[in-house]
């Protein structure tokens, strides 16, 4: 073993001694502490000999830092589906998600079957100012072809300092064209607006973002201004909203609601554990309120979802929620990284959890294949999307105020 490997091991062992003593803290002077000093020992010994192994053995040589990094991406992630350890750029990547804003070109893409696709530009971003189009394939960025099913890597590319310039080859039909632009920062709009009908309006949240309750409350009020007077009734689309920031589902229930627990949460540390209520002033005035939902509505989404139901201030149509009720908290670490870790568990205003359970709808509406459109800029069909044509039918003109037992 190299003299880095065993000044390395050294390091872990202290480590893992030092947690197994903190562990059993209250256990110091008492028969068990022998036992917990000898598991640590023990632990620690079975780590050497594991990494030792691999260093040795393996078919290709590993770097020690990488060694450790996968050792402790294990450790974190083995906790749950959602504790994560996040290098420097997940890192960079999740407090963009948060905080709606990053540094680019402004499109939105998915992968398909290997392809880099153009979603949709941005309005008013560099990409929508230079002609790049929705359904465009990205095969190049500056000049150097993008790796294939390697999508975050391709996403980072495109992203740079604000002025710099980047030029993007797209794939339309068979011709190959090039877009010189240059980067600016990017605000991710997460909250699309439109009117049903008269004094009927409808709002899609794709995620929780710090800004979204702010979107969110402007989206309302430009559709109220826009009618001349109070909404009748409104649609809020939380459907494949996978969630976001618990703060902001807090705050956008809390624009629906007078008074009232909205959510509380659970956990060891102090930090863990509160209740979050709503304070008065209802944006609709108490107008009838339907959320969609279905199985790719998680978190944040459910949040909101289960506080005005419990409330009885909104119907809930479609399907069963993705049923995560689990808050991580991201925690910061040296050079740029930080873990995100499972700290509590939230409950319902009822005191439900719905974690592995859902929110289950007062009425229930399968999906209908294609709907919603994943783009916040996807069009409504009030026909063929049978759980928005279940939501007009309640709005109008009969009251949405149901209790779950209904």
């Amino acid at each position: 073993m190299s003299l880095k490997t065993r000044a390395i091991l050294v390091i872990v062992i202290g480590v893992v001694l030092g947690l197994g003593l903190s562990f059993g803290g209250g256990l110091i002077g008492r028969s068990q502490q022998p036992d917990q000093d000898e598991l640590a020992w023990e632990q620690a010994r079975l780590f050497a000999e594991v990494l030792d192994r691999v260093k040795r053995d393996y078919v290709e040589p590993i770097d020690d830092a990488v060694l450790l990094e996968s050792a402790i991406r294990g450790m974190v992630s083995d906790l749950d589906a959602h504790s994560q350890y996040l290098d420097a750029s997940e890192y960079r990547d999740i407090r963009i998600s948060t905080t709606g804003s990053y540094t680019g070109i402004g499109i939105e893409v998915d992968e398909d079957h290997g392809a880099v696709r153009v979603v949709t530009p941005i309005a008013g971003s560099p990409a929508a100012r230079a002609g790049v189009r929705s359904g465009d394939q990205i095969i190049a960025v500056d000049h150097v072809a993008i790796e294939a099913g390697n999508l975050q890597k391709t996403i980072g590319r495109l992203r740079g300092h604000a002025g710099t310039k980047v030029t993007i080859t797209v794939l339309r039909g068979d011709e190959a064209v090039d877009y010189e632009m240059r980067r600016q920062v990017i605000r991710v709009a997460s909250v699309h607006k439109e009117f049903l009908g008269p004094s009927y309006g409808y709002v899609r949240v794709s995620q929780f973002s710090e800004n979204t309750a702010r979107e969110l409350g402007r989206a309302v009020d430009e559709l109220q201004e826009a009618n001349g007077g109070m909404l009748d009734g409104l649609v809020l689309d939380l459907r494949n909203n996978p969630g976001g920031v618990l703060d902001s589902a807090v705050d956008v229930s809390d624009l629906f609601l007078d008074s009232g627990i909205i959510v509380s949460a659970d956990g060891r540390s102090a930090d863990s554990r509160f209740t979050r209520s709503a304070h008065r002033g209802d944006i609709l005035d108490g107008a009838n309120l339907v959320v969609l939902v279905n199985k790719g509505s998680a978190s944040a989404s459910e949040i909101v979802a289960g506080a005005l139901q419990d409330h009885d201030r909104a119907l809930v149509v479609g399907t069963a929620t993705f049923g995560k009720g689990l808050v991580q908290t991201v925690m910061p670490l040296s050079k740029g990284r930080a873990i995100k870790l499972t700290t509590s568990r939230y409950y319902t205003p009822s005191g439900d959890s719905i974690h592995d359970v859902g929110i289950s709808p007062d009425v229930l509406v399968e999906d209908t294949p294609g709907y919603p459109d994943l783009s916040l800029s996807g069009i409504l069909d009030s026909e063929a999307d049978m759980q928005l044509a279940e939501a007009i039918e309640y709005l109008q003109p009969r009251s949405v105020m149901h209790s779950k037992a209904q």
